[in-house]
């Protein structure tokens, strides 16, 4: 239950990275999508328009089961000395009286969620003997994914592409100096193909690696991508592959990994095997064969971003209470 307070919490990125741990955060994002959110959940669809220089995005929900109301806004633009190059904030609200709650800064509570869908679709979707990572990109979602994967998977080799050697390597030195993972620089080919699990986290409209280079029994996760236009695949790739995504709703309205090869007939909807609900619920398979290439396609969905402010708020909110009683 969200406790109403006269005066809202504002909430540091540092404080909401000492309050998620990447293990609470896959249980907290697997028990929302395992119960029949949809009977509870309120999620318009995400509103996307340009202003000078930047894209800006909100994403409100409201989850009568928790209850909880939000929205998260988000800008894309060049970085400054004051924000990174995605900017968020998450503002909670009372779902009763619409009192503002908390704003939280959610720069890294986007990444972990993102990071943290990744993981539970890799749980369910690659082979259970994967032991390598191949990573596109060198930005926030791309540590993100490393970080959290490498660890909550015990993945023994993990590779990086960015779009220069150069880049890679440096991210490559700088994941292993703060986290002491050890992360081996890579061409697109070498990452794709030699790779277990591949994740693409790039900021590309265009593909990223040849659809040939894909291995039989690679699991990809696809995140990069959120706009109707930007593929981060070739369209070949998801042809061979079983799809899966985040939501029906959110792939066939931004992904563009997916409404690039429907518009042109390579695929129909009905190669969309199932979402993440119909997935931990158990109501569809994900892997059935060893050699099989599976996807899946996240676009980044508010009723994530919901579950993971409200956890947050109820343990600064906590902590508020009781340092007030004491």
């Amino acid at each position: 239950m969200v406790n109403a307070s006269s005066h809202y919490l504002r909430i540091t990125e540092d404080q909401v990275k000492s309050s998620l741990d990447p293990k609470l955060v896959v249980t907290a994002l697997e028990d929302g999508f395992r119960r029949q959110y949809q009977q509870t959940v309120i999620a318009p669809a995400r509103s996307h328009f340009n202003v000078p220089g930047s894209v800006f995005l909100t994403m409100p929900c409201f989850d009568s089961s928790i209850p909880a109301l939000g929205m998260k806004l988000v800008s894309i633009g060049r970085r400054t000395r004051q924000t990174e190059h995605v900017q968020a904030d998450f503002v909670l609200f009372h779902p009763e009286d619409r009192r503002m709650l908390a704003v939280i800064e959610a720069n890294y509570l986007t990444d972990l969620r993102t990071a943290a869908v990744s993981t539970i679709a890799t749980k369910l979707l690659a082979r259970s003997n994967s032991r390598s990572l191949g990573v596109f990109g060198t930005g926030r979602q791309a540590e993100a994914h490393i970080v959290v994967l490498a660890r909550l998977l015990n993945l023994q080799i993990v590779r990086c592409c960015g779009s220069a050697l150069s880049k890679s390597q440096h991210f490559a030195e700088r994941i292993y100096s703060e986290y002491g993972i050890k992360v081996e620089p890579a061409n697109p080919g070498e990452c794709a193909r030699n790779s277990d699990i591949v994740c693409t986290c790039t900021t590309s409209d265009t593909p990223v690696f040849n659809a040939s280079a894909i291995s039989p029994g690679t699991h990809l996760n696809l995140i990069g991508a959120f706009q109707a236009n930007a593929q981060e695949v070739e369209a070949d790739t998801i042809k061979q592959s079983r799809l899966f995504v985040e939501t029906f709703e959110g792939a066939l309205s931004e992904a563009g990994d997916i409404i690039a090869p429907l518009a042109s007939g390579i695929i129909t909807t009905d190669h969309i095997i199932a979402d993440l609900h119909q997935l931990l619920s158990g109501q569809k398979q994900g892997r059935q064969f060893q050699d099989e290439i599976t996807i899946f396609k996240s676009v980044g969905y508010a009723y994530e971003d919901l579950i993971l402010a409200n956890l947050v708020y109820q343990m600064h909110s906590s902590k508020r209470t009781a340092a007030s009683e004491a």
